[in-house]
C-alpha cells in the first residue's frame, strides 16, 4: 500500500525518473542492505539524469533540425575539409568566444552536414540553437511585417545561443526578404 502511495506521489510531483526506476533501485538496495540515504541518492540521480535527457530532447526539438547529423557519419577522407579543425569546433569553444562560422563550398561538400553536427553537439552540451534556411527565415520575417507584428521573430531568435542559417545563396529572395 505504501509503495503505491509513494509511486502516486512521484507521479503527482512529476518525478518521472524516480518513478521509472523505483522498484529496481529499492529491490537492489534491499539486496545489498544499503542505507536509506544511498537508496534515496540513487533515486535522485535517476531523476537528475531523466531531467537532463528531457532537456536535451526539448532543445533538439526547438532547434528544428531538418535531419540529425553527426561527425561520425561525415566522410572526411572524401572531403577537403580539415578533420582536425572540425573536431576542434565540435568542442564548442567558438560559441563561448562568440566566433561566427561560415562554411563555403559547392553543392554536396558537407556544409549542411557539418553545421547540423556542430549545432547538435552544442545542444547536447546545453546550448540553445535554431536552424533555418535563409529562405524560410526571410518568409517568416516578411509575414511578420505584413501582419504588423514586427520584431517578434528577432526577439525569439535572440533567446538562442547559436543560429544556423543554411542555403544562403541557393534561392533568390524578394526585395523585402
Amino acid at each position: 500500500m505504501l509503495r503505491n502511495e509513494i509511486l502516486q506521489m512521484m507521479v503527482t510531483l512529476k518525478l518521472r525518473g524516480m518513478h521509472a526506476v523505483f522498484d529496481e533501485v529499492l529491490t537492489d538496495g534491499r539486496k545489498r542492505r544499503s542505507a536509506v540515504e544511498k537508496i534515496l541518492m540513487e533515486l535522485l540521480q535517476a531523476e537528475a539524469a531523466e531531467r537532463h535527457m528531457r532537456s536535451i530532447r526539448y532543445r533538439l526539438g526547438q532547434a528544428r533540425f531538418p535531419v540529425m547529423k553527426d561527425l561520425d557519419s561525415f566522410n572526411f577522407k572524401e572531403s577537403t575539409v580539415g578533420e582536425k579543425q572540425i573536431r576542434s569546433l565540435y568542442e564548442g569553444a567558438f560559441i563561448e568566444n562568440h566566433i561566427n562560422l561560415i562554411f563555403v563550398g559547392g553543392t554536396g561538400t558537407g556544409k549542411t552536414h557539418l553545421s547540423i553536427a556542430l549545432a547538435a553537439q552544442a545542444v547536447r552540451n546545453g546550448v540553445r540553437a535554431r536552424v533555418d534556411t535563409l529562405v524560410e527565415l526571410a518568409k517568416e520575417l516578411e509575414l511578420e511585417v505584413v501582419g504588423g507584428d514586427g520584431g517578434k521573430i528577432t526577439g525569439k531568435l535572440g533567446r538562442f545561443d547559436l543560429g544556423v542559417r543554411d542555403e544562403l545563396g541557393d534561392l533568390p529572395l524578394s526585395n523585402t526578404g
